[in-house]
């Protein structure tokens, strides 16, 4: 039996052009330098208040970040209807999670920076609410790299660290793997480099969905 979880952001769905948008209109809100598409895509899978004070060049979240979170999080429903955003899946997901879905020699879960209510929507919207059996968001725990999310998932599906695979595209995920104890497994169609993914501490980097099947044997 293997525990394989997943990152949300950038890793089963392309979440970016709508995260930077609803950030973008929070900068704005708030009087701040409008952020670059770049700057989005680096603080993607961070906890939302800490994602906002490093893209002020913040080591910590004050009381402006969170209120800056809190009007994210009310403007994001807005903006993806705005915008008719669905957080489409990346080309081969389905495919993928339709594969191993079923299959009783795995556990499937979630560690997102996404709040629950985001991570259910996305679950949902996609049909896969029926496979993911155990998830943590930052509603949950303390943000990437923590291990938190982690060694919960482990905790509630009995499983071990060592038995667990962790898949990502940012480099907190591999850091929080590596920390968690777990193997980490960076994919290359989301947000962040091969070798940041590497220095990060990626056991190895996939760049399509169908290799992932070779590291969950």
């Amino acid at each position: 039996m293997k525990l394989v979880l997943f990152d949300c952001d950038g890793t089963l769905v392309d979440s970016a052009g709508l995260i930077h948008e609803t950030m973008r209109r929070t900068f704005a809100q708030f009087a701040k330098p409008e952020p670059t598409f770049a700057d989005t895509k680096a603080i993607i899978g961070l906890t939302l208040d800490i994602a906002i004070a490093r893209m002020q060049g913040k080591e910590h979240a004050d009381s402006e970040d969170v209120e800056m979170m809190a009007y994210y999080k009310s403007l994001f429903a807005v903006v993806r209807k705005d915008l008719d955003f669905r957080e489409p899946l990346f080309p081969g997901i389905r495919e993928l999670i339709d594969e191993i879905g079923p299959r009783a020699s795995l556990l499937i879960g979630a560690v997102t920076g996404k709040s629950r209510r985001g991570l259910n929507l996305v679950m949902e919207t996609h049909g896969f609410d029926r496979y993911f059996v155990v998830g943590r968001t930052a509603d949950d725990c303390p943000s990437k790299p923590h291990p938190a999310m982690v060694t919960e998932c482990c905790e509630e599906t009995g499983m071990k660290a060592a038995d667990t695979l962790v898949i990502g595209d940012a480099i907190y995920d591999m850091q929080m793997a590596k920390a968690a104890g777990a193997k980490a497994l960076g994919v290359s169609w989301g947000y962040a480099s091969v070798d940041e993914l590497k220095k990060a501490g990626a056991d190895a980097v996939v760049h399509h969905p169908s290799e992932i099947l070779a590291h969950i044997g």
